[in-house]
């Protein structure tokens, strides 16, 4: 009996990449059957972004300036996919708690990390799937121009949505209902939203807020966008914030790991 119950905690330290191949395949599967977290994944970044544009597409622009839409447009572009991702996986994971799927897959030798880089892993290729649909829309339909390389673009958007996969995963260790994994939305994203600088430049906010700005892994994720809307070429400056948020996601899912639990009671 003690042998068993210390077995769920010893496996999180032994990572079996196998493992979360298989998870990740299992996670694809179900997801693929979910029509209507697929059509929140890839049809409601580029709806958001088209009501964004049918606002401001008339509205004048002083000669030699993007348009408002070209600027924040290529924001939205990685803050999008981060909300939604975020809210799509936090709920995911609260119902394999609830459903009792989690318990039972804590009970072979699936580690908690193996688990929850399967989960990132799986949700992490929608992003790509979901960053190059709207990324491709923007620059179609929409019209964005993009000072840089549009993979660029591809690939920040596709970080940011990792970021709010494994802030989504951590989250849902602290819900015991979807109403409650909805309810740390207000509390994970909109500070990051409203820090970022996309409403406010960093620069310009006060010293409090300049110094939580900057802990803020959303905050880096945009400045990397801004650099892509305002250089031809990758900067420094644009790899080192993809870097941070990169990094920022990796910690986030080992957090999630060290706090998941195996039921909601």
């Amino acid at each position: 009996m003690t042998t068993a119950a210390v077995r769920p905690e010893t496996r999180t330290i032994h990572l079996s990449p196998r493992l979360t191949t298989v998870t990740a395949a299992r996670v694809l599967r179900q997801l693929r059957h979910d029509h209507r977290t697929i059509a929140m994944m890839l049809v409601l970044p580029s709806v958001l972004l088209g009501l964004l544009y049918l606002l401001w597409k008339d509205l004048p622009v002083p000669p030699g300036q993007p348009s408002l839409f070209d600027r924040v447009g290529l924001t939205m572009l990685g803050i999008f996919p981060f909300m939604v991702m975020f809210l799509v996986t936090s709920i995911a994971m609260l119902r394999e708690r609830t459903s009792g799927t989690l318990e039972r897959l804590l009970t072979t030798p699936l580690a908690r990390l193996d688990m929850l880089l399967g989960y990132g892993l799986a949700f992490g290729l929608a992003a790509a799937v979901q960053a190059a649909v709207t990324v491709t829309i923007a620059t179609t339909v929409y019209d964005l121009d993009v000072v840089g390389s549009v993979w660029l673009v591809v690939l920040i958007a596709v970080v940011d949505a990792v970021l709010g996969v494994a802030l989504g995963l951590l989250a849902s260790a602290f819900a015991r209902t979807e109403f409650q994994a909805v309810q740390f939305m207000p509390v994970v994203v909109l500070p990051q939203f409203f820090l970022c600088g996309l409403l406010v430049p960093v620069d310009q906010m006060d010293g409090w807020l300049q110094a939580i700005s900057n802990v803020l892994p959303l905050t880096y994720a945009v400045e990397a966008l801004q650099e892509v809307g305002s250089s031809p070429d990758a900067t420094g400056t644009m790899w080192i914030d993809v870097a941070v948020v990169a990094g920022a996601a990796l910690l986030a899912l080992a957090l999630a790991a060290a706090t998941l639990r195996r039921r909601t009671s």
